[in-house]
């Protein structure tokens, strides 16, 4: 048996002991209550739900909250004055380390992030520099992008990225509807 089997092996083990606060593999181990995951590297807290869903102890339940941009930075506010915690919207890079494009299925892993949609999830990054418009290539020439246009355009899209593929864009319109998994600094 060689390490990366290893690894999947211990995962099932610890999550078939029920084992809450039992470390997985990696960088990724879980709250003592099992209702978060923390990335050691990064000292950074996830909730394992989405917004809108919620832990039971075993799964995420309930719906996942569909908003717009703006409704994704005034989710991670509300929760910032409820519980004190600086709740706030991921940045892209960060979104795709939680990702896995070499598992199978890839995407996010689901015994730490269970009933997460596979969708695209809102990001805080919102910064383009207007200098990498490439005026040769045809998807900026079919979008209309150009240097003189891009901070107009900044302004009516945001970054996303897709938690299956790790796949990031930031050409989503803001008033698109996505799920939003918030992140806080570990304390």
């Amino acid at each position: 048996m060689h390490l990366p089997t290893l690894r999947l092996l211990s995962t099932c083990l610890v999550w078939a002991a029920g084992l809450s606060a039992a470390q997985t593999p990696g960088n990724l181990q879980l709250s003592e209550d099992g209702s978060q995951v923390v990335a050691l590297r990064e000292k950074l807290v996830w909730p394992r739900c989405v917004e809108g869903m919620q832990w039971n102890g075993k799964t995420c339940t309930g719906q996942a909250l569909l908003v717009d941009h703006a409704g994704a930075l005034a989710l991670a506010t509300a929760k910032q004055k409820a519980d004190g915690l600086r709740w706030r919207l991921p940045r892209v890079p960060e979104l795709r380390r939680l990702t896995n494009p070499k598992a199978d299925p890839a995407g996010i892993d689901p015994l730490l992030f269970p009933a997460a949609p596979a969708m695209w999830y809102w990001s805080a990054t919102s910064s383009v520099s207007g200098s990498a418009i490439n005026q040769y290539n045809y998807g900026n020439i079919e979008n209309g992008v150009n240097g003189s246009n891009i901070s107009r355009i900044n302004v009516s899209n945001g970054w996303a990225v897709n938690l299956q593929t790790g796949e990031a864009r930031g050409d989503v319109a803001k008033r698109s509807l996505l799920p939003v998994r918030l992140v806080r600094p570990q304390d």
